[in-house]
């Protein structure tokens, strides 16, 4: 086991090293204090690693799974998982702490590589790069991803959801779980998180939109880890749906016409 100060994180050192060494002293310390560098660190020296980091980060912040229908979820067969992604932070480790002891570990969760900070999730935790440009490889770690034997766990949207139309939801799902599914022929388990951020969250992420601020300097993300901190003692309700065979997405709609299908599914669960 490696000493608990390799698992801790310095906001400043991320930060720069994510949008630049320009990035202005108020920004870090601002980040340092909405991101509780202080907190996460002194859970994080506890020294949790895989699965059980994600179960004890949860009980740490008091938060509570009611979980239905894990049972449907089969153990006999490469699976791929399609959730909603409602927080942002919580719902991933949620994702990590139900999955990871029914498949024993073997799991994989593609999320925004700024969470790659998080060292005890190495194995677990994929990076896909949501601000900037994207890796040149990113289609090949993905290819080789779902050609494996571990169980996926994915986030169709590729971000949180947003307030969109006037209504918090997930952006348009990608296609991407959907074809690469079929090609591995894995069956997908849709799935529900019952959960929403602040009207904080929205109002920071609106204000990014409106004066570009979110291309460059994306305020709302740092605001996700605040989120989770102002979520403690809450209970979430996750619903897990009946597994769906990968021969349903045939040629009768395309690709992105099925992720559609599978969000309208996932939001009336």
């Amino acid at each position: 086991m490696e000493p608990a100060e390799t698992y801790t994180i310095d906001i400043s050192q991320t930060l720069r090293k994510k949008f630049g060494e320009k990035t202005p002293k108020w920004v870090l310390r601002l980040a340092r204090k909405i991101l509780h560098e202080d907190f996460l660190n002194e859970y994080f020296r506890e020294g949790y690693t895989g699965v059980e980091f994600a179960e004890k980060a949860l009980e740490h912040m008091g938060v509570h799974l009611k979980v239905e229908g894990l049972e449907k979820v089969p153990s006999d067969r490469l699976i791929t998982v399609a959730s909603n992604h409602p927080l942002g932070g919580h719902d991933a480790l949620a994702l990590v702490s139900i999955f990871g002891r029914h498949f024993d570990g073997n799991i994989r969760i593609m999320v925004n590589d700024f969470l790659m900070v998080l060292k005890q999730l190495n194995g677990i935790f994929v990076p896909v790069n949501k601000v900037g440009g994207q890796s040149r490889s990113l289609s090949e770690q993905t290819d080789a991803i779902f050609r494996s034997d571990a169980q996926i766990l994915f986030f169709p949207a590729g971000k949180c959801a947003r307030r969109i139309d006037g209504k918090i939801q997930d952006p348009e799902w990608k296609k991407t779980f959907i074809t690469k599914s079929v090609e591995t022929q894995r069956d997908i388990i849709p799935m529900h998180f019952y959960g929403r951020n602040s009207w904080r969250f929205y109002f920071v992420d609106w204000i990014g939109k409106i004066t570009g601020l979110n291309k460059k300097f994306p305020l709302a993300m740092i605001l996700l880890v605040d989120e989770m901190y102002r979520a403690r003692g809450k209970t979430y309700r996750v619903v897990i749906g009946d597994p769906i065979p990968w021969q349903t997405f045939d040629n009768s709609k395309r690709p992105a016409q099925w992720a559609q299908w599978m969000k309208s599914l996932v939001e009336n669960l």
